[in-house]
């Protein structure tokens, strides 16, 4: 009921603003005291609702941040066609410079949990001798490896990459592709765990770096591509032009550097790195890298995304492509990160699966 209760004073929101608070009291459509109004208002602001003025003065209007935030029912949207999602269909420019530069993208409730994770993994390494250490992160860069392939439709199980980035062996009846993409994602996170402050600060040609890295031998051209592609299963076409897309990822950089909460930072490569789709291939790849890469380097826990089915981690990000929406991929997130510190670097039980 609650939710039902905020999204009526949202369209009322919407559909007059700005407008005052009295006007909010007789107009919105589903029955709730003034006092319930009030306290909906003061929770909704600013992420959903944004205010101008003050006292008897002030009015009311939808936040500039409210694509990012506001509640959308997964199941109902992707029950639609792509043509029916009344998605954005371009790269919208504005999403850097004066959206995202602007929002806080965790409640503190959600900093406060995330904060309380880091602790612990704090905890957790703190005994660990440099080969227990070493071991479980050998442990977790199977993982990733294994799951961050098969979000890219990597056909090897968690049990054969095991054995191929350990052993090297090769599965049989397994593209060889699928084994190379594999290995390089291995290279990768031993290149970030060797050179830690690689991405201090982090800039285009470093990106292009760690993407070389990650694409080597598997027939992809290097570096940002000088023409458009498609996304497949959304109507949202990234951008074509080279210089644009070296503008804006100038603009990201720009705005993970000028960040200070490491989280934000990680989920910000996440989520813009695939959006801009740099790359010809292989952008999703070097966005879980380089997130890690700000995460490690911090002395952050990395994540495997191991207990993530790839279809929700493809279903969240294809929302935020085309709505802005960062709900659900912010769940994928904080529960990842739960999941990696309660799974790795520690000496009790392993988690059950």
């Amino acid at each position: 009921m609650l939710k039902v209760k905020k999204q009526a004073i949202i369209d009322f929101v919407r559909a007059n603003q700005p407008v005052e608070r009295a006007s909010i009291y007789k107009g919105v459509k589903v029955k709730m005291g003034e006092s319930t109004i009030r306290r909906l208002l003061l929770e909704m602001t600013p992420k959903l609702i944004k205010t101008h003025g003050n006292g008897k003065a002030r009015r009311y209007s939808i936040s500039d941040a409210y694509e990012l935030f506001v509640p959308i029912d997964l199941k109902a949207y992707y029950n639609l066609l792509p043509e029916e999602r009344n998605a954005k269909k371009f790269f919208n420019l504005e999403l850097i410079p004066k959206v995202l530069s602007k929002a806080e993208l965790f409640t503190k409730e959600e900093i406060e949990q995330l904060n309380l994770l880091h602790d612990k993994y704090t905890k957790n390494i703190a005994p660990l001798s440099s080969s227990e250490y070493k071991k479980e992160l050998e442990i977790l860069a199977i993982d990733l490896s294994w799951k961050s392939g098969e979000i890219e439709g990597n056909t090897y199980t968690l049990l054969e990459t095991e054995a191929l980035i350990k052993y090297k062996e090769l599965a049989e009846g397994k593209k060889q592709e699928d084994a190379i993409m594999l290995l390089n994602h291995k290279d990768a996170l031993d290149f970030i765990i060797a050179e830690p402050d690689y991405l201090k600060p982090l800039t285009i040609n470093r990106i292009e770096d760690i993407h070389s890295i990650l694409i080597k031998k598997l027939g992809v051209e290097r570096n940002i591509r000088k023409r458009g592609v498609g996304v497949g299963g959304t109507e949202y076409k990234p951008l074509s032009m080279e210089q644009q897309i070296v503008e804006v990822l100038q603009q990201m950089c720009d705005l993970v550097n000028e960040r200070n909460n490491i989280f934000e930072k990680a989920l910000l490569l996440l989520i813009l790195l695939s959006y801009i789709q740099a790359f010809n291939d292989g952008n999703k790849r070097t966005a879980r890298i380089i997130s890690n890469a700000i995460l490690m380097e911090n002395g952050y826990c990395p994540l495997s995304y191991r207990s993530v089915k790839a279809s929700d981690y493809k279903k969240a990000m294809l929302l935020f492509y085309e709505q802005n929406n960062i709900t659900e991929f912010k769940k994928i997130f904080i529960n990842q990160y739960k999941y990696a510190v309660n799974k790795y670097f520690n000496l009790e039980p392993k988690l059950t699966e």
